[in-house]
């Protein structure tokens, strides 16, 4: 069977100190003991207080690079994979290397932001340059603070759905027969979707100086999840025929989901529309929270870590994201 040939070394994970109850949030925002589980399904997440976005992303690296066993001079690409950036400019990537003291000017660095997909894009990036031959060793890691822009008076419903943390993977060209394989990669986008789910500030679209207000509104998430929820349902279990045909896969050969932890409602959708068994789904959304980029690789580090991934497991990594589009990869550890 085809595919791109690659070598998953190591992956790790990083939470913040200060884990959330739903239950404390609710006395915060004035609503009774347990409306936010009832509204979100989200027991508990991971909060950021001193911690940083990049120092988040070092420490899930250190742990993915001393699983890999490799020195962080041999990382040759850094992809900073994540839907919010720590500044607009410049990228988050060179920040990274920097913590990991890779040696300046011995490897390239570089940013992904396709949303809640950006840890499935750098895969992509990386896997694809691996094969082509332009590096030997990739770190892609993803790391989000969501905590800081939650519309909590607005629409608490969405802002509890959400959790910060890091995750990171490094990726090598296989140098044995024990290599992994991308057996499918496929992305697809309905723009349709495009407003459903917005953080408007911080680009260009909207003037700070002309419209200080609107630029107020817009530093915080909105979401229509109800027109999000209508489209995904409709089209996303299209797809996953459509990639499993592509892998050359059935639903029973399939070893393990790794779905982005959307919510649990999305979760819920992936195993009943989706067909897969449930004890296949990976599912830390409760306790975890939607950490955007950082969900997806969080979870395959979990499904490692637990041994539910071993040499040879046929995993799915599949996700949506805001714009809106539908990613997956079939991928042979």
């Amino acid at each position: 069977m085809a595919g791109i040939a690659f070598n998953l070394c190591g992956t790790g994970s990083f939470l913040p100190q200060k884990q959330v109850s739903s239950k404390s949030l609710d006395r915060q925002i004035g609503k009774r003991e347990g409306w936010i589980e009832e509204n979100c399904g989200v027991r508990e997440r991971f909060v950021c207080g001193p911690e940083s976005q990049d120092e988040l992303a070092a420490s899930a690296a250190k742990e993915a690079i001393a699983e890999a066993g490799i020195s962080p001079s041999s990382i040759d690409l850094v992809i900073f994979a994540s839907a919010v950036p720590k500044y607009s400019i410049p990228a988050t990537a060179p920040l990274i290397a920097r913590h990991l003291d890779i040696p300046s000017g011995s490897c390239a660095t570089l940013d992904v932001n396709s949303t809640c997909l950006s840890f499935l894009s750098g895969f992509d990036v990386a896997t694809s340059m691996i094969a082509a031959g332009r590096y030997q060793c990739v770190l892609v890691v993803s790391s989000e603070i969501a905590s800081r822009a939650l519309p909590w008076r607005s629409d608490p419903a969405t802002a509890g759905l959400f959790g910060d943390g890091a995750a990171a993977a490094v990726l090598t060209r296989p140098e044995s027969n024990a290599a992994s394989y991308v057996r499918a990669s496929r992305f697809e986008t309905h723009h349709e979707g495009y407003e459903a789910c917005q953080l408007a500030s911080g680009g260009t679209g909207i003037d700070l100086h002309r419209e200080p207000e609107r630029f107020a509104a817009g530093s915080f998430f909105q979401m229509n999840g109800r027109e999000l929820f209508k489209l995904t349902a409709g089209k996303f279990p299209d797809f996953v025929d459509h990639l499993l045909a592509s892998a050359n896969w059935d639903r029973d050969s399939v070893d393990i989901v790794v779905p982005h932890q959307a919510s649990p409602l999305a979760l819920a959708h992936l195993v009943k529309r989706c067909g897969f068994p449930r004890e296949k789904v990976i599912d830390i959304v409760a306790t975890h929270g939607n950490q955007v980029a950082a969900s997806i690789p969080t979870a395959l580090h979990f499904a490692r870590m637990k041994q539910q991934i071993r040499r040879g497991s046929k995993v799915i990594l599949v996700g949506t994201s805001a714009g809106v589009s539908f990613g997956g990869m079939a991928i042979e550890i």
